[in-house]
Parts: C-alpha cells; structure tokens; sequence
C-alpha cells in the first residue's frame, strides 16, 4: 500500500470515520484532520481529534505498515514527541513514544471502500495511455479545468520565482543582470538557452551598458564571446577586429567548454541570426530593463521588441554564405515566446519582491494565443479548447511534467477528482 494513497485517505477522510476506533476500542471523532506536511517530520499538523472522548490537538503520522515507526527511527526523534495519532494501513507492532507511553493507533484498513483501491491501480495502470486519466478528461466540468489550470499556471511561475531567486543570490541581487541572462537564455530556446545563458554571465550587463547603443560593437562581442565568428569575409574580419578590442578592454573571457548548436535548427533560430537580433534590441533600447518592467500591455512589448539587423546579416544566417535580402526581424511567434518564458517570470518576480503593481503577467498570457507542441496537441485531442491561451498552455506544460509524467494523480485536483467518486 502506497503511503501516498493513505495520505488522500486521511487528508479528504475517505473512509468510514465514523465508525472508526483504535486498536485498544477507543471511539475517534475527527474534528480536524490537520495541515499534510511536505517536509520533515509528522505527516500531517494541528489535529483535533478526539479520542475516548478526550480531546487531543497534535499531528497526525501515516504509515502503511505500524512497524515503519521503528524502521524510520521515529522514536528518538523530538519531532515525534507530538503525535496524537497513528495511522496505519496494517497493525504488525505495538508502538510507544520516547517516554514509552503507547501512542494510540487506528488501522484504516477494514474502513477503505475496495472499490476506491481499484480505481486508484486502474487510474495508475497506464498502458498505452499518454495520461493516466486520458479516457475521464474530456469528461471533467469546464469549471474544474478552468479552476484547476489557473492554480497550476501560478504554480509554475512560483516556481520560476525560485529559479530566479537563486540567481539573484548568485548575482549579488543585481536584477539588471539576472534580466540580461533570462533574456539570452529565452533567445536561445531549449538548442541553445543554457549556452546562450553563460555567455550573457561571461559579458555582464554593466559592459553592453558602457557601448551606449552601439550595434556594431554588440555584434561583435556577442558573436565573439560565443565563438561564432568564423567567416573570413570583410564584415567577419570587422568584427573580430572589434571584438578583440572589446575583450582586452573589458578584460573578458570567451564560453569555451560548450559550443552553440545549429544542428537541425531552422535557419531563423540559428544561434548567429539570435545573437546579431539581442544586440539589436540592446542597441536600440537604453535601459531595456525598465522599459520591460513598466510596459503596461503586449503592444509595448512588441515595440521594444521590433527591431532591424544590419545590412550584412539581411543576407546571411552565418558568414561566407549569402542569400537573397531578408528583414529577418523578430516574428510574432517567437516574440510571444519571449514574453512567455523571459519576460513574464522576471516581472512577476520583480513585482512579487518589491511589491510593485506592475506584474500584469495573467492579463498578458490571457491576451497571448496558446503555445503549439506535442504537449498542447495530446490535450487538445483529448478536449478541444482545453488551451485558449498562453496561460492556459503554461498550465498544461506544468500538468504534463510534473503531474502527469511523475504519476501524481493524488495531488492533481482532476485525478484526486476521480477517486473522490468511488466513495
């Protein structure tokens, strides 16, 4: 028996409660079944139970086997110390607490309906099944869809929140930097953000700052820090010229250990092509960080996102080899992206740490259409207009990943949903 289950059990009492005892016949009322605790120690905190009718506040432990008090040494751990209660799947050991007094124990074992057992291995059976619950999710209310993703959105910018916390430590706060690396690893995609990203570390805002907008010099110490000017043409031979200056200037050391990936890249998301664009942006927009940061709607954004490359890269996607004139400026699609994945998590870290009312991060992804891939496809077969937009496509990339593909249907509201019927 998973201990998983037994906590769904406990937490939503999905048992016959009230006909429940302990192993010593003593009549429990669960006024409150306490707070679940992801971290160490109870499983559960705060109780109200009564027991022989004494009322007893304190936390609550589950286990599948009574034994496993022992097994995980709970005994001499102070953390213990306030359990009220032990739950267990099966009765193999009498337990006591540290002081040796016996800690009372309920068995949930007779009280569980066998039919939600069932259900629960059905629901975790797979196959060939994509998603646990593929044949139930058309059938979930458009509410609980709706309710569900809106939490699971918020969830996964919390968790991009994390992610740049950390980089803010690492970066002693500065959060012009921290923007400046989100924005190159977003240019990258998933071929090339992390590489893209340790460039951005490698050069540091505070030296594109000190160009003062000057392209050209973008161009070249971008494309130089990544290694990629490679071509022996009169603009390739400008700009190694250039960069070589830049380096010894600023003092700067080139990303060696990882190379930039064109490797069944579309020619518009090669590596030269996102680089030669950044410095564009960058040359255009002085103090790019607050321009992004007071934007107050998608259009702002896609303005300071417009921009043109210079003549050279209008007719080619790396050197020696051109190519009849093209604008290649920054496509609706791929700004969206940006927005998405770059943008947007920085605003609403900006917002959340300063408490400033900039962050319109919902209204923006409410505004933007929903991500096309394989991931928005296999909801889409299994419900049309399950994704309406971009905030809708973030949740169900986040429900993909870390509910469906890790089997945590006992923490997703939709598959704890199904299990909640059988009782």
């Amino acid at each position: 028996m998973k201990e998983e289950l037994l906590y769904h059990i406990w937490k939503f009492k999905k048992f016959h409660w009230e006909a429940a005892f302990t192993v010593t016949n003593e009549a429990l009322h669960i006024i409150h079944p306490g707070s679940q605790n992801s971290l160490a120690g109870p499983d559960f905190f705060n109780a109200k139970i009564k027991i022989g009718g004494q009322l007893w506040a304190g936390n609550v432990e589950i286990h599948s086997k009574a034994s496993h008090w022992y097994a995980h040494h709970h005994e001499i751990d102070q953390q213990y110390d306030n359990v009220i209660l032990h739950v267990v799947w099966e009765m193999d050991a009498e337990i006591f607490r540290k002081d040796q007094s016996v800690i009372p124990t309920l068995v949930l074992k007779p009280l569980v309906n066998p039919e939600l057992l069932e259900n629960y291995k059905e629901l975790l059976k797979r196959k060939h099944s994509k998603i646990n619950c593929e044949k139930d999710f058309g059938s979930f209310s458009g509410f609980q869809i709706s309710h569900w993703l809106e939490r699971l959105y918020f969830e996964r910018l919390e968790l991009k929140f994390s992610e740049i916390q950390l980089m803010l430590d690492e970066h002693s706060n500065h959060w012009e930097q921290v923007f400046f690396i989100q924005l190159f690893k977003s240019f990258g995609l998933n071929h090339n953000g992390l590489f893209f990203a340790e460039v951005a570390k490698a050069i540091g805002v505070k030296t594109v700052q000190k160009l003062a907008g000057d392209q050209f010099a973008m161009e070249a110490l971008f494309l130089g820090m990544a290694n990629l000017i490679t071509g022996e043409d009169q603009y390739a031979q400008d700009l190694k010229k250039e960069f070589q200056y830049l380096k010894s200037k600023f003092s700067l050391k080139e990303v060696s250990l990882v190379k930039a990936q064109f490797f069944r890249l579309r020619p518009d998301n090669f590596p030269t092509i996102r680089l030669v664009q950044l410095a564009a942006i960058f040359a255009k927009n002085s103090g790019l960080f607050r321009k992004i940061m007071e934007a107050e709607s998608i259009l702002a954004i896609y303005k300071i996102l417009d921009i043109e490359v210079c003549a050279y890269w209008k007719e080619h996607y790396n050197f020696g080899k051109n190519h009849p004139p093209k604008k290649k400026k920054l496509s609706k699609k791929f700004m969206d992206l940006i927005i998405i994945n770059g943008i947007v998590p920085i605003r609403y870290a900006y917002s959340k740490s300063f408490d400033k009312h900039i962050d319109l991060s919902q209204n923006l992804l409410e505004k933007l259409p929903s991500e096309k891939n394989a991931i928005i496809d296999l909801f889409e077969g299994l419900r049309p207009n399950t994704s309406q937009n971009a905030m809708n496509s973030q949740a169900l990339i986040h429900l993909k990943r870390n509910y469906c593909d890790r089997n945590n249907c006992l923490h997703c509201e939709l598959g704890a949903s199904l299990l909640r019927k059988s009782f």
